[in-house]
């Protein structure tokens, strides 16, 4: 009776240790900084958080959409149930008293989202001339240039972008195949490649950028964008991915472009928007951005056509 006591215990925490695992560091954090929250409103009022019911998730939802959007109440839903599974509990997402109370608080507010700003054409040849203008050393202009032409390129996500290595590319002869390892939507690491064509204009080419900054920072193996320390020295250590959100709001600000509204999606929903207004249809959009679901990348296509196929244009005054 021991021993089956001792090997159900065995694959309880095993089992737990594989629900830890199907998710991403990045997203277990948010898990983790999502409860928090939601740990300190029971406390504040004097209600169990963990395990919970549902009637005190639906006072929580209400008392956080006084000051938040419809997407952050859905995300914190999903925090506090992955949170309970983790810890061997189970709670009802779906009983009426959330469901219900969402779908009330969502009449109330309105269910359109305004998203991050995406970065545009003229966003980023600012950025790319105003990168040049710095009295920099060349080494970290080139990383820079390299960073955001990248990763508007190939339609990133900043984590996918801080965790290109150099063993990961492929240069040939119509441009660059970057393997990617893994990514939100790819969980289990299957991977894809990336193929970025060079760019007729030198000066805008990701493909070249990266290639210069490759010879001249001398990486061949490892990480291939690298912090600086602050002698200005390339180290081995990664760059985080709040480094390319930071890097991309200085220089928004240095080409006096006002950058509150700018996030590290808009590098990723720029290029989406952008290879939209260009005509690209949406499974070549989704084959370089990795969408799983044609749901944004359509929201993306009517976006950067309201003027195009603005029925007000047929009109004449």
């Amino acid at each position: 009776m021991n021993e089956l006591t001792t090997d159900l215990k065995l694959l309880h925490e095993a089992t737990l240790n594989n629900l830890k695992n199907s998710k991403a560091d990045n997203t277990l954090r948010a898990y983790k900084s999502d409860f928090k929250d939601f740990s300190i409103f029971c406390s504040k009022h004097g209600l169990n958080s963990l395990p919970t019911e549902p009637k005190i998730v639906s006072l929580y939802l209400t008392h956080l959409s006084k000051s938040s959007k419809i997407s952050t109440l859905r995300r914190r839903l999903v925090s506090i149930s992955m949170v309970h599974k983790l810890k061997g509990h189970y709670l009802d997402t779906k009983h009426p008293i959330i469901v219900e109370n969402l779908m009330g608080i969502r009449r109330a507010k309105g269910s359109i989202q305004k998203g991050k700003k995406p970065l545009l054409i003229n966003h980023l040849k600012l950025i790319i001339n105003v990168i040049n203008q710095q009295n920099n050393e060349e080494l970290k202009k080139l990383r820079d240039k390299s960073i955001i032409l990248i990763g508007f390129g190939g339609g990133f996500r900043r984590t996918e972008l801080i965790s290109i290595n150099y063993e990961d590319l492929e240069f040939v002869s119509e441009g660059l195949k970057i393997f990617i390892k893994k990514s939100k939507t790819d969980q289990l690491g299957e991977g894809m490649i990336k193929g970025l064509p060079y760019f007729t204009n030198d000066i805008y080419c990701p493909v070249k950028n990266l290639k210069k900054w490759l010879e001249i920072s001398k990486i061949k193996s490892g990480p291939i964008f690298r912090r600086f320390s602050k002698g200005l020295s390339l180290t081995d250590k990664r760059l985080t991915d709040q480094s390319v959100v930071l890097l991309m709001k200085e220089y928004l600000n240095l080409a006096g472009i006002e950058n509150r509204n700018f996030a590290g999606h808009s590098l990723r929903s720029g290029f989406a928007t952008v290879a939209a207004e260009s005509g690209a249809n949406e499974r070549s959009i989704m084959a370089m951005t990795g969408h799983k679901s044609t749901q944004m990348v359509r929201r993306y296509i009517r976006e950067s056509n309201i003027f195009k196929n603005n029925a007000l244009n047929k009109i004449k005054f």
